[in-house]
């Protein structure tokens, strides 16, 4: 889920020097600010976390982001500014230099200083910590990562050292021309020592939580709200011009409209799809569907019966109608997925894949033939349990699949609709046959999505283990030839294909409801990176 576009060549090479916030409200002159400021966002579920390194995706990035704040930050079009950094430096691209602004502040009004930067990426990759996000540090490519991950080495082993209070030096095992880019991601935030040892689990809870971002936690109610105001100590807190920043989790698109159409919210994190017409004629101006840095797919546990059998996997996966998902059951501008990449990633250029050239019908008729050789048939009906995450998109899209593989195939399929938190643990723990599952990049570059089924990836929910995959990956990431990398990437995406872990269905839309008095909302960013502290809001006429 996060965030990197690639710098001019330039500025990676000599440093970058910026002390103006690229990440700032900037209000035009004249214009009539609204006196309340206060900014009531939706998000799809409550947040299994407000810890960087126990957080699982999107839904607890969009707080986390106003909370706290990285070396790097993302402008409104995906480019890296600074952030608690000011200037980066390499020769190589392999050893990288952070100079650190001196006036970054914890919200008590402590410094921030390179070595919170140091505890907080070895607290990432300790492995008594159990960091759901860990694996973001070996792809990052630091020194000693998945070693220390593995239990090989301590923490101290990894390639991050404060050579002062204000410069961070950080070793990569191999050239990442993209490396500050990618500290935009939450798990390379900073987190406060103090408060972290002081309370221990209890560290994320209202009053306890010490953060280096815009805003401060100030209210919490479970399933309910979230509460932020601003932060005193933040560096340009001059330059926030909301005063209070409420996070509803509405994990109904349906309700989360109404509430919207009602006043009670702002900005929603998505809409109904089946409304988008009637939307778009009812509220002009307000329905916004950019393409965004992601892929809807279904993962198949590939450790157990029966989707541990290729022919299983690939015949459900030739009989998903990607075109029907994508144009008529979700259709606000969505691409049919036929590779994992989306379209839209920096430096891609994928290949036709070998279902894009077949007829639904043809591909029908192969997955027919491939249940026949399994065993399965009329008499033998295969069953399969089917997890989804309870959203209305999401239930819609399960039952049409779930449809067409009983009348295609026969499949008898238990659908098996979760709340969030319970349907990421039994996600993760491999409690399904198929799951639903998205991912948005954590940054601009094929890898973000292809590192997924990479054996060591703790994201890898389909349980893929293949070494030629595997060896893959590692081709491309040691590749300095970009037309060289882009072959290991389209042959990693035909072996995705070949093996079927996974079914992309399709490319995200970033769509979502945005009032016309919210301004500063980056809408253009491909990964759909946005803080509280660009947006404002205008008097409401």
């Amino acid at each position: 889920m996060h965030s990197f576009t690639l710098l001019p060549s330039v500025l990676l090479m000599t440093g970058l020097s910026l002390s103006f916030s690229a990440s700032a409200a900037h209000v035009p002159v004249e214009t009539q600010l609204d006196p309340h400021q206060e900014l009531v966002r939706q998000l799809k579920d409550e947040p299994a976390s407000l810890d960087p390194i126990k957080s699982f995706g999107l839904t607890e990035a969009q707080v986390l982001r106003d909370l706290f704040e990285g070396l790097v930050n993302q402008d409104a079009h995906g480019q890296a500014t600074p952030g608690v950094a000011i200037d980066w430096k390499t020769t190589d691209n392999k050893t990288w230099i952070f100079t650190l602004r001196q006036d970054a502040r914890w919200s008590n009004g402590d410094s921030v200083t390179a070595s919170d930067f140091v505890y907080s990426w070895q607290r990432l990759v300790n492995p008594a910590n159990a960091s759901s996000f860990s694996w973001f540090a070996a792809l990052s490519g630091i020194q000693n990562a998945q070693e220390i991950i593995d239990g090989k080495l301590p923490p101290e082993e990894l390639g991050v050292k404060a050579i002062d209070p204000y410069t961070l030096k950080v070793t990569l095992n191999r050239p990442v021309p993209y490396f500050p880019s990618m500290t935009t991601n939450f798990s390379l935030y900073p987190v406060n020592k103090m408060s972290v040892e002081k309370y221990g689990n209890e560290w994320t809870r209202v009053g306890y939580l010490i953060g280096n971002g815009a805003f401060m936690l100030s209210g919490r109610v479970v399933n309910e709200k979230i509460i932020l105001t601003p932060n005193p100590y933040y560096w340009d807190h001059k330059n926030t011009v909301l005063k209070k920043v409420t996070f509803m989790p509405i994990n109904q698109e349906s309700h989360a409209t109404k509430r919207y159409l009602a006043g009670d919210v702002d900005i929603t994190e998505s809409f109904p799809k089946n409304m988008y017409q009637k939307l778009l004629r009812d509220l002009p101006g307000q329905v916004f569907t950019p393409d965004q840095l992601g892929t809807y797919y279904y993962a198949f546990n590939t450790q157990r019966a029966p989707t541990n059998d290729i022919r299983i996997r690939q015949a459900l996966s030739m009989t998903i109608d990607k075109r029907l998902i994508a144009e008529k059951i979700v259709g606000t501008g969505e691409k049919p997925a036929w590779h994992f990449t989306p379209d839209v990633t920096a430096g891609f250029q994928p290949e036709r894949s070998r279902q894009e050239t077949l007829t639904q019908q043809e591909l029908d008729d192969q997955a027919r033939a491939l249940l026949k050789e399994a065993g399965y048939g009329p008499r033998h009906p295969l069953k399969i349990s089917f997890l989804y995450n309870s959203l209305e998109n999401n239930q819609r899209i399960a039952i049409a699949i779930s449809s067409e593989w009983k009348k295609k195939l026969g499949v008898e399929v238990k659908l098996v609709n979760q709340e969030w938190k319970t349907y990421v643990d039994n996600r993760n723990t491999g409690n399904f046959d198929v799951v639903r599952a998205s991912w948005t990049g954590d940054y601009n570059e094929p890898s973000s999505f292809l590192s997924l089924l990479a054996s060591t990836h703790s994201g890898n929910i389909a349980k893929f283990y293949n070494t030629d995959y595997d060896a893959l990956l590692k081709s491309a990431s040691l590749e300095t030839d970009e037309v060289a990398r882009n072959r290991d990437y389209n042959q990693a995406e035909k072996m995705i294909a070949e093996q079927a872990p996974i079914v992309p269905i399709y490319q995200y839309t970033n769509g979502r409801l945005i009032k016309p008095w919210l301004k500063g909302y980056p809408i253009t960013n491909p990964e759909d990176v946005a803080y509280s502290h660009t947006m404002y809001i205008i008097k409401k006429h």
